[in-house]
């Protein structure tokens, strides 16, 4: 069995208003110092055997469904779970 995290998020050039307004709300609470926050999406995904490579399952799954490609980009870390 393997564990998958899987982390979402805007593409640099693509502007992120939800990002935004938290950065707002934290310089409203006095920590000037940040200079930008970007929101994301995280899954966690549990593998069990596969006659195909795990990679190419999540990639699919990514591609397909968790990401919006155009707008996103996405990476992932396997892990086998012990």
């Amino acid at each position: 069995m393997y564990v998958v995290k899987v982390y979402v998020t805007y593409k640099d050039s693509v502007l992120d208003p939800q990002g935004e307004a938290i950065k707002g709300a934290v310089h409203r609470l006095g920590f000037s110092e940040i200079d930008e926050i970007r929101i994301g999406k995280y899954f966690e995904i549990k593998v069990s055997g596969s006659n195909r490579p795990i990679e190419t399952v999540i990639e699919e799954i990514c591609d397909k469904l968790l990401a919006n490609v155009n707008m996103e980009t996405y990476r992932y870390e396997i892990q086998e779970e012990v």
